[in-house]
């Protein structure tokens, strides 16, 4: 089996990069959520049409996940992200030097398809750790990918306020192209595995929908759980500018109160192997909905903001965490397109969110983005208490 194939060791220096490469990456993603208020000045556009920019990137981030993450199986992965990292360097580009609302949305759909690369390095790490280290080294890459997601917000808040949104976009292209020759250095290559076709890798993706209801159940937990975070992330910058006359620099200040959260998930992360990934899902998910409780109540309370977003980023974080525990148990031979499966589901509900919260906004403004975020969560504990497992079904530990 292609299992057995002798591949590089996962070095500490190598899971560091790949670590770091992750969260730099994934960060291209979030950058624009604090911008979109100053980007809607910028082009004299309304709330709802620049929140495209936001749902059109997670769009991005999907479609390429679905159509170019499976091709990690069947390619080298390496050559593959190298030559994936020069469109995101001009999507960064292209981003920063739009003349027109509509060329901002294309360029940062592109800019989502390209910054598909954390999908393919995550899968990669889980290939060559040690099997008896697995769960651990998988855990680390996702702490990179979590506070890189949560701290671009404050880097692009900062950079925004005071330099302009276009400043950030430069500055990413340029950290960019640091991090593919960080990578072209020292990133080992791994001979792809896969030998049909194209067509049929993709097909294997049904197949493995089919027959695994695991990943059914975990994927759609993981896409309602996002949603939500997507929901309050994509209209934060509203509400600070209308009751407190905050720009985004505070927005990204909230990014740094959300890194705690992705430590305390980092943790909840080393529980799921010692406890029953069902109970924890479902005390995560709980945090959930306490959040937009709270945050309900704090539209005139900045501190009841930032205790919500430490709750709301723990149990959105930790929930996903859980939920890779148990998708990366199910098939090794199909690690890349279970976890392509997972992510692109798991973003098209980001996708979701972040499209009700900004229509919502226009009549309902912050009480509209916390009914979502609420109804969202509490449907997911809902879906979660249905798929209670069996107890012979119950879901052992992962495998190390």
């Amino acid at each position: 089996m292609s299992t057995d194939k002798k591949h590089p060791e996962l070095t500490p220096l190598t899971l560091w990069i790949m670590t770091v490469a992750t969260g730099l990456i994934v960060a291209n993603l979030y950058y624009n959520q604090p911008l979109l208020d100053s980007m809607a000045r910028t082009f004299h556009v309304s709330r709802a049409k620049v929140g495209e920019v936001s749902s059109l990137t997670q769009m991005g981030y999907a479609a390429g996940m679905f159509f170019l993450a499976p091709l990690a199986d069947m390619v080298k992965r390496k050559r593959l992200m190298m030559l994936v990292f020069v469109f995101i360097v001009l999507s960064l580009l292209a981003t920063a030097a739009s003349t027109s609302i509509n060329l901002l949305v294309l360029s940062s759909f592109v800019l989502g398809i390209a910054s598909l690369i954390p999908q393919i390095l995550v899968p990669m790490a889980a290939h060559l750790a040690n099997p008896a280290e697995r769960g651990k080294k998988i855990g680390v890459i996702m702490s990179g990918l979590l506070i890189g997601i949560l701290l671009s917000r404050t880097f692009s808040g900062l950079i925004g306020e005071y330099l302009g949104w276009r400043a950030v976009f430069y500055a990413a292209s340029g950290i960019m192209i640091i991090t593919w020759a960080m990578l072209w250095l020292f990133l080992p290559e791994v001979e792809p595995d896969y030998k049909g076709s194209y067509g049929s890798l993709m097909a294997s993706l049904i197949d493995l929908i089919k027959h695994e209801p695991r990943l059914r159940v975990a994927a759609l937990r993981g896409a309602l759980c996002f949603a939500c975070f997507s929901a309050f992330w994509s209209t934060i910058a509203f509400l600070l500018k209308e009751n407190f006359n905050k720009g985004s620099d505070v927005t990204g200040y909230l990014g740094l109160a959300g890194a705690f959260g992705a430590l305390a998930a980092g943790a909840m992360g080393r529980l799921s192997d010692k406890m029953d990934a069902y109970k924890l899902s479902g005390f995560t998910i709980l945090l959930i909905i306490l959040s937009f409780v709270i945050f309900y109540f704090s539209a005139h309370n900045f501190v009841g903001i930032l205790i919500a977003v430490i709750i709301m980023d723990t149990g959105v974080q930790a929930t996903h965490i859980s939920n890779q525990s148990i998708i990366f148990s199910l098939k090794a031979e199909a690690r890349n397109r279970i976890n392509t499966i997972y992510m692109v589901t798991y973003f098209m509900g980001g996708t979701l969110g972040t499209l009700l919260a900004t229509q919502l906004w226009k009549n309902y403004q912050w009480t509209g983005v916390c009914l979502i975020g609420a109804s969202l969560s509490l449907l997911t504990l809902v879906i979660h208490f249905i798929n209670h497992p069996k107890p012979k079904e119950q879901l052992k530990r992962t495998p190390a």
